[in-house]
């Protein structure tokens, strides 16, 4: 798999959204997130996965989970406080199956693998791309399909092409796989072939590398599909996809090396899910219905 990403997008495109390009507020604050709607029992229509709980969340009743809001429209902040979003609606179903909540808690998407390794998150929600690097640190639970895509000013005035972009500049996300593997390749055929390597303009945040294209400090800027096409949608006409969808590869959930039960547990969850209706609901309420899958795993 060459592609390790992990999703991401927009207070720039979202200072756009806030200034009148869409309703919701979407800056990428670190602000705390109240846990979604309680739940006293498993949700009907499948297995009792209650059982499965590790004791430390069946002992509190929630989920903490870490996750990078600034990725619409995966996970981001609405009204500066309340984390929402495709991944947001879908794993609350998914701890519906579990009789818990979820405590969702903002962080830079680079520290939540880390954080669920020491035991600050229980689980790591985020459009984590599952790659060998991140199996070998914890469990990934399969639970959609991405790939990575382009994106340039409207008409593409700088003249980007990405299957060489030489000498162009280039916003990318911190800690993503566009960055740690797709961009190095290309850099590499730059150096081979004599000619100037990238400029990247690295951000903590996607929503930020979403305002440096659409205030031209970029010439482009790459991250996952859904990401990209949401920030096409929410900026007016201002930006355009550069080239097609390429090396799809699927999203996982982060969970503790040590919990394989639990991890199976979720996708026990979702094959439930899938059967109800409810996991498809989720997808199609933010228009990433396509990138829906049926082979839920452990490690895939």
């Amino acid at each position: 798999m060459s592609v390790l990403r992990r999703t991401l997008v927009l207070s720039g495109v979202l200072v756009l959204a806030a200034a009148g390009c869409g309703s919701n507020s979407l800056e990428g604050g670190s602000t705390s997130a109240p846990t979604s709607a309680p739940s006293s029992a498993p949700s009907s229509g499948g297995p009792d996965l209650s059982g499965s709980l590790p004791p430390k969340i069946k002992s509190a009743g929630k989920i903490v989970v870490g996750v990078d809001a600034s990725y619409p429209p995966n996970e981001f902040l609405q009204g500066g406080k309340t984390v929402v979003g495709m991944d947001v609606d879908l794993f609350n179903a998914v701890a519906q199956k579990f009789g818990v909540t979820v405590d969702w808690q903002p962080a830079g998407f680079d520290t939540i693998i880390t954080g669920v390794q020491g035991g600050k998150y229980d689980v790591g929600v985020s459009s984590f791309t599952i790659n060998d690097k991140r199996k070998q640190q914890v469990n990934m639970v399969s639970y959609f399909n991405a790939g990575t895509l382009w994106a340039t000013a409207k008409g593409n005035p700088k003249g980007v092409n990405p299957d060489d972009a030489c000498g162009k500049t280039v916003a990318v996300q911190k800690g993503t796989t566009q960055l740690e593997d797709d961009i190095p390749k290309r850099q590499a055929k730059c150096k081979a072939a004599g000619k100037p390597e990238i400029k990247l303009v690295v951000r903590e945040k996607q929503d930020q590398a979403t305002a440096d294209l659409v205030g031209g400090k970029a010439d482009a800027m790459l991250a996952d599909s859904p990401v990209v096409l949401y920030a096409i949608s929410q900026t007016n006409g201002q930006l355009e996809k550069l080239g097609e969808i390429y090396d799809a590869a699927p999203y996982g959930y982060v969970v503790p090396k040590a919990q394989t039960a639990f991890a199976q547990a979720m996708v026990e969850a979702l094959k439930a899910m899938n059967a109800d209706g409810s996991y498809k609901s989720a997808l199609a309420k933010w228009n990433n219905d396509s990138g829906a899958i049926t082979d839920f795993a452990v490690n895939p």
